[in-house]
């Protein structure tokens, strides 16, 4: 018989052991998010691929808030995050510290995701505005644009969709 997991049988960390595990060197930044529920399910992401921290910049909601909690669902509380004014500022900080700065976004010279080969080193990855995407004086700033390859007639995903899409892969090619 294949039977559901119950939860007691899933060996979930703790918030604090996850607080205390190594994470990769990986930070994601939310340019701009309108949608407190894609915030809430990027946390949710965070949580589950291990992320080193999460930034939300300018317009992006922050914790506490019911409607990023309802997607959430506790990962506010084991996500390292940050609230910043400036996406550009943090961009730059991260530049400096040798973290390559790599925009989810639609460009003249994106690569396709299916043929990007991850390197295990010190990564910050933006996700954009559900509307306008990623800002062009970030995707100024980036080393490189990444897209998602589309089959249909739309020519976007959701953010929250993307971010499971860009992390998961990321996590699933590095180990």
């Amino acid at each position: 018989m294949n039977r559901k997991l119950k939860l007691e049988e899933l060996n979930r960390l703790s918030i604090t052991d996850f607080k205390s595990q190594k994470k990769d060197p990986t930070v994601v930044l939310l340019d701009n998010v309108r949608s407190l529920h894609n915030v809430g399910s990027v946390f949710r992401t965070c949580d589950a691929m291990a992320i080193e921290k999460l930034y939300l910049g300018g317009i992006t909601a922050k914790p506490p808030h019911r409607e990023i909690q309802k997607t959430a669902i506790g990962a506010t509380e084991s996500v390292k995050w940050e609230h910043v004014e400036s996406a550009e500022s943090v961009v730059l900080k991260y530049k400096n510290l040798g973290y390559k700065i790599i925009a989810v976004e639609q460009t003249v010279n994106s690569k396709d995701l299916t043929k990007y080969k991850w390197n295990n080193e010190k990564t910050m990855i933006i996700f954009g505005n559900e509307v306008n995407g990623v800002q062009q004086n970030i995707i100024d700033m980036a080393d490189l644009s990444i897209e998602i390859p589309q089959w249909g007639t739309k020519h976007s995903l959701n953010i929250s969709v993307s971010a499971g899409i860009i992390l998961w892969d990321l996590k699933s090619k590095l180990g």
